[in-house]
């Protein structure tokens, strides 16, 4: 099974009623929960490079919590405080694991605010049981923010840049 299988299959339970759902092929198996599946329960998110902390779930939830936008490029860091802009297009992570602006952590980002980027451009890794996915831009235009910080915790469908398309 291929990352784009199991990208559908994310998108297929996600609008679907399930909680759980659960498949093997011979020796490949997935597993795929959502958000109903971990009411009233504690969740915990692990990372698996010890390079840095992460952020506790209950920080990480309240950085998602905005302000409003304004157009400009002023910052190269990420800022969770910004909401996604109508004015521009949302990138949103295609699975969940955790975010990495930089290939190595001796290399460069893929990408800073500013920088034109084009469709099929690597713009992240996002690790996730300890296999780090390139992660491709859908679009071409200029990055404006950077909404998560790096070596981070992302779920599915969370924002992580915001790109001007014009």
């Amino acid at each position: 099974m291929n990352n784009k299988e199991i990208h559908e299959l994310i998108k297929l339970v996600d609008k679907s009623d399930l909680a759980e759902f659960k498949m093997k092929q011979g020796d490949f198996s997935v597993t795929i929960r959502s958000k109903d599946f971990f009411k009233g329960k504690a969740q915990q998110m692990v990372s698996v490079m010890p390079s840095a902390a992460a952020p506790a779930p209950e920080a990480a939830a309240a950085a998602s919590l905005s302000a409003p936008e304004t157009k400009n490029i002023e910052s190269n860091t990420a800022n969770t405080d910004t909401p996604p802009s109508e004015d521009y297009y949302v990138f949103k992570s295609p699975m969940v694991g955790t975010f990495y602006r930089k290939p190595s952590p001796d290399k460069e980002v893929f990408i800073k605010v500013g920088d034109k980027i084009n469709q099929g451009d690597v713009v992240a890794i996002v690790e996730a049981m300890k296999l780090f996915n390139e992660i491709e831009s859908e679009v071409s235009g200029t990055v404006v923010k950077i909404l998560m910080n790096d070596q981070t915790p992302v779920e599915y469908d969370q924002p992580l840049f915001l790109i001007d398309l014009a």
